[in-house]
């Protein structure tokens, strides 16, 4: 079995660990009780959890993204980095067949996210805000997507450097249990129960007319 086959399952293997831990945390928070909002409803909760998952994350819509649009961007470059780096992953089997204009434009979106998010790294390093809320697990989270999205990008440039980029990914995957990269499950449910809750109570995802009542 050759390196890069070898590399291939170790990262498989990393993944799967990944997924248990993240299945062992949704089990912890399936079990805790759940409290039912008991005050008067004044809108609807489905309007607020739709809210929530569209325009409640359109930058707009939001103080921090609004008057920040530069790291928005920063932001969303990082993660559609992610996302592609992980249909890189998936379909590097056959890496050497992309058609050359597929793998232009996945070089330039990976490229883009892994720059993306090394500059984060440099943002909080810069602000003193940033470095006083900031943890060690906040940098290293951030710092391993972004070498993963690297890993992606180098692979498609040189398929040889695949074993770095399945390292990586192994790394990555037993790591997201424990670090703060968790919260790419996270973010649904409190997006879900934040548009819930106030969709009840008539703050978010109303009617104009509902509001003017």
């Amino acid at each position: 079995m050759d390196w890069i086959v070898t590399t291939r399952w170790i990262a498989a293997a990393g993944l799967v660990l990944g997924l248990i831990g993240i299945l062992m945390r949704l089990g912890d928070i399936m079990n805790r009780p759940f409290k039912k909002d008991l005050s008067r409803e004044r809108g609807r909760a489905g309007r607020g959890i739709l809210y929530a998952f569209t325009l409640g994350m359109a930058p707009w819509e939001k103080e921090s993204t609004r008057l920040h649009w530069l790291l928005y961007i920063r932001g969303i470059l990082f993660h559609v980095g992610i996302f592609t780096a992980f249909g890189v992953l998936f379909a590097s089997p056959w890496i050497d067949q992309f058609h050359q204009a597929l793998k232009v434009v996945l070089v330039l979106v990976t490229g883009a996210g892994a720059l993306a998010g090394f500059a984060g790294i440099a943002i909080r390093l810069h602000g003193a805000n940033e470095r006083a809320l900031s943890i060690p697990d906040d940098y290293f989270s951030v710092f391993v997507c972004s070498l993963f999205i690297t890993g992606a990008f180098v692979s498609l440039l040189a398929p040889a450097a695949l074993p770095f980029f399945y390292l990586v990914t192994a790394f990555m995957g037993a790591y997201i249990p424990l670090s703060k990269i968790r919260h790419c499950v996270y973010f649904f449910y409190s997006k879900f129960f934040f548009g819930a809750h106030f969709g009840h109570r008539g703050v978010i995802g109303q009617s104009r007319s509902k509001y003017a009542e």
